[in-house]
């Protein structure tokens, strides 16, 4: 399983108005705060590709914001105060949650199209038929890896097989914990 690293924009309550319809929309009202690769909800801190980085990010479709080397990411990031920095792992097959990845922590399982660009969890409006609201953490993710990969199968084959958004990948989700 490879490890990547992605930078984001933290949001949260501090996103003003823009988190409180955001919430409202969503009827996530048990969130403290949205950790999820969706670049709609938590911008991409490093949008634009450089020629420097290259050699550090992933090399496929939808993939240039994710990248192998997370002491070059951190070296490209100005300031990390209102950052989330992210270790993934795109299509576990396995649980990780207990993985032992140097300072960072597990939050949960994302489910993202396969575009890498909307959260089928938080920004597609619910999948009632596949799972709560309620079943989603105070971060916006699904803390069971099996209820994840149910979740997954449900969206793409019972429910909603002609939504895109419901054609998903599973991801782990970390963050790198303050030094």
């Amino acid at each position: 399983m490879q490890r990547l690293y992605i930078a984001v924009e933290k949001f949260g309550p501090s996103g003003g108005i823009g988190w409180k319809k955001y919430v409202e929309w969503s009827g996530l009202t048990q969130l403290t705060e949205v950790v999820t690769l969706d670049g709609m909800l938590c911008h991409f801190a490093l949008p634009e590709t450089k020629d420097t980085h290259w050699p550090h990010i992933v090399h496929e479709d939808n993939m240039l914001n994710f990248f192998v080397d997370l002491d070059f990411l951190l070296s490209e990031l100005d300031d990390t105060i209102n950052l989330n920095i992210l270790g993934v792992i795109r299509r576990p097959s396995a649980d990780v949650s207990l993985l032992d990845w140097d300072g960072f922590v597990f939050l949960g399982y994302d489910l993202m199209d396969k575009d890498v660009g909307n959260s089928a969890l938080t920004n597609c409006g619910g999948f009632p038929e596949a799972f709560a609201n309620s079943e989603l953490s105070s971060v916006g993710l699904i803390s069971n890896f099996e209820r994840a990969v149910e979740i997954q199968r449900a969206l793409r084959t019972k429910y909603y097989p002609p939504e895109h958004h419901a054609d998903c990948d599973l991801w782990a989700i970390f963050r790198r914990q303050n030094d």
